[in-house]
């Protein structure tokens, strides 16, 4: 390389602005300096093997929004180049804009291309967001400069929650994309619960003939006197998961599904009344619960339960290839169990510490039941009651501590605690925010959130797989909904889990915010329905639709 000078830093150790607003904030950038790479219709794209998803990617995405052919050359021709590096981590890369060397983007495994990609991307400006060309302009060029990177953790997640109110698949599909332009790469998919069933199992017809729809819904948080009484409902079939699961992978995502038991089953004991506590209750006169809370009706422990849940799974392993499939294992009220002479019956019999003890024998048998397939289970933190289940894995929603607890006795934990990074939770404490929800956290808030907590040793640390951002949709009825509560907090909860940042209190958001007015055009062109720095649009406000505010800063642990 010829001509390059480092960028200044800024005080929290990432280049200043980033280079042209890159979100989130590469590990270090040399230039730019003046002029940059054209790209125009004479512009060759070779792609050594191993590189193909983004190959596909870029002559799909550059190609539709400048009209670029991209056309394949040989590997020595100037143009854009990809290619493996095993001498860079799996997920980094180093993109190189050069004036006699064209465009290379190196990575050391497949994914690292597609996330140098992404930020090849974000250089040319927000028209490379677009669909199709807007208007004639000169070609494109990408700055003379070279960025390197490489992400902070493994998971990067977005739990998106279409059991509450139902993402059609295009919908779900707009998130995988947006998702990678964050360079986030696990969906956690929550698929079932107490309001709805969402996954087509073929052995048991119910769960979507009857589990998929409710037949009104609670508008706003439970104390809400609002409903909207038109029946409310959907579910994916099983191509429709195939194709959401090879368009992830496309993108380097992992999907990850969640099937709930114990607790949050109402949708799967209306539509088979004997996976309920038929001793304590009607469980035959159950319909799909049409408002919110912590549902009572919870699945009766019997084999016969274990039986139908064992079939469930088996078709799921078959449609995702994940590591990890999750079982929630959370809000598992255990009045009934203490109602029920079955579930006694059961407790006595298997020796068991109580109603406690009977949750975690649910969790423990469906670990080992997975462990024998190969797979690994993951649990929301309450599966530590009871006694934590040999090899599982733990998402961290009640603070920090079900995690500390979980990294300490050896088992790998994902943090994801309310009170920082659940999306749901309101921006601002103004009373024009829609249905508010908890805490405020607002932009800055999420970007100075920690993933892992200070009290960890090292080697305890290294149990934090990574991090992801909850977004429950209760109060979300439809994707401006979603968008207005996500976006542009995502963005920031992108750059905690991808970059390197410094302490919380010493990360620079001044500097975020400036990059951020790049980005937000970016989300312009994407048609993301953000919730404006302003404050909401009069559209997306809900005059009169009662929330549920926490006042006061959330806890810290």
């Amino acid at each position: 390389m010829t001509h390059t000078e480092t960028h200044p830093e800024s005080p929290d150790g990432t280049p200043a602005e980033a280079s042209a607003g890159l979100i989130p904030a590469p590990r270090a950038v040399e230039g730019p300096l003046g002029g940059g790479v054209p790209l125009d219709r004479d512009t060759t794209l070779w792609a050594a093997p191993g590189t193909e998803t983004t190959e596909r990617w870029l002559r799909a995405a550059l190609g539709a929004a400048f009209a670029l052919p991209l056309r394949p050359a040989a590997r020595d021709t100037v143009g854009v180049r990809l290619l493996l590096d095993d001498a860079l981590e799996p997920e980094a890369y180093r993109l190189s804009a050069t004036r006699d060397g064209g465009v290379e983007i190196r990575g050391g495994g497949p994914a690292g291309v597609f996330w140098g990609a992404q930020t090849l991307r974000q250089l040319l400006g927000p028209e490379a967001f677009r669909r199709a060309p807007v208007r004639p302009r000169p070609a494109p060029a990408v700055p003379y400069q070279v960025v390197e990177d490489a992400p902070r953790f493994r998971w990067r997640g977005l739990m998106l929650d279409v059991a509450r109110h139902f993402m059609p698949k295009d919908g779900v599909l707009r998130y995988l994309d947006l998702m990678a332009a964050h360079k986030l790469n696990v969906l956690h998919w929550h698929l079932t619960d107490d309001q709805g069933w969402r996954i087509e199992i073929r052995r048991y017809p119910r769960l979507t003939e009857t589990g998929s729809w409710r037949a009104r819904t609670k508008y706003g948080h439970r104390a809400s006197p609002l409903w909207e009484d038109k029946p409310h409902g959907g579910f994916y079939t099983q191509d429709d998961i195939r194709e959401i699961v090879a368009y992830a992978a496309e993108r380097h995502i992992t999907v990850v599904p969640e099937i709930d038991v114990p607790g949050h089953s109402q949708a799967a004991i209306a539509a088979y009344p004997e996976l309920g506590n038929t001793d304590v209750v009607d469980t035959a006169s159950l319909t799909v619960w049409d408002t919110w809370g912590v549902n009572e009706n919870v699945l009766a422990p019997a084999d016969g339960t274990l039986r139908f849940y064992e079939g469930v799974f088996e078709e799921v392993l078959d449609l995702f290839p994940s590591e990890f499939v999750h079982i929630g294992g959370d809000e598992c009220p255990k009045e009934q169990w203490r109602r029920s002479p079955a579930a006694q019956a059961r407790i006595g019999e298997l020796g068991l510490a109580g109603e406690d003890g009977l949750q975690a024998w649910f969790v423990k048998h469906f670990d080992r039941w997975l462990t024998a397939r190969g797979r690994r289970l993951i649990g929301w933190d309450e599966i530590l009651e009871g006694g934590l289940a040999e090899g599982a894995a733990v998402s961290s929603w009640r603070g920090y501590a079900g995690g500390v607890a979980a990294a300490r006795a050896g088992h790998d934990v994902v943090m994801c605690p309310e009170q920082q990074v659940y999306l749901d939770h309101r921006q601002d404490a103004g009373e024009d925010e829609p249905v508010p929800i908890g805490y405020v956290r607002t932009l800055e808030d999420v970007y100075r959130f920690e993933p892992v907590p200070p009290e960890l040793t090292a080697g305890e640390a290294a149990h934090v797989l990574g991090t992801q951002a909850n977004v429950w949709t209760e109060v979300m009825e439809d994707q401006a909904r979603v968008d207005y509560q996500v976006f542009p907090r995502l963005a920031a909860f992108a750059e905690v889990a991808w970059s390197a940042l410094p302490a919380p209190e010493e990360r620079d958001f001044a500097g975020f915010e400036r990059r951020m007015a790049a980005h937000y055009r970016r989300l312009d062109a994407l048609g993301v329905a953000y919730r404006p720095p302003a404050g909401p649009l009069p559209w997306q406000r809900r005059p009169g639709v009662l929330g549920r505010p926490i006042d006061g800063p959330p806890p810290d642990k």
